[in-house]
């Protein structure tokens, strides 16, 4: 096994038992944002948020990804969020064909949680890795 491997999945590892403590792992204090990601995955993995936050992303990792809502898994008033400011989930995964709403290394994207519930998002092009996260915004 290569280092840099062996220090992904040591890191994966280590940072299991702090799965829900947000205010202790990497990004989410000083930092400036709330999730980062990995090569295949949001850190944290689920976040809650009061109505009203804002969460942001961080691209942490030197692949392109994108933040995708899906549409069918956030609350029925809830606003779309997607990286492109797409409208709607089949937009957004239409785009990405022409690589857009892809984040670079160090870029951000943020959105406002103004309707309580759980928000399922993922990024496309490692959806088949299970790169899939959540936001549970509480009133």
């Amino acid at each position: 096994m290569d280092r840099r491997r062996f220090l992904a999945t040591a890191g994966a590892a280590a940072s299991l038992p702090l799965a829900g403590c947000a205010a202790v792992l990497p990004g989410s204090e000083g930092d400036g944002y709330d999730v980062g990601m990995t090569a295949e995955a949001f850190r944290p993995y689920e976040i809650t948020v009061s109505v009203g936050e804002t969460v942001v992303w961080e691209n942490t990792s030197t692949r392109a990804h994108s933040i995708t809502a899906y549409e069918e898994q956030i609350p029925e008033d809830a606003e779309y969020f997607a990286t492109g400011g797409f409208d709607s989930e089949a937009a957004a995964r239409e785009a990405w064909d022409g690589n857009d709403g892809a984040i670079s290394a160090n870029e951000r994207f943020e959105h406002t949680f103004e309707v309580p519930g759980d928000y399922t998002y993922f990024c496309i092009p490692h959806e088949q890795a299970g790169m899939v996260g959540v936001v549970r915004v509480e009133e």
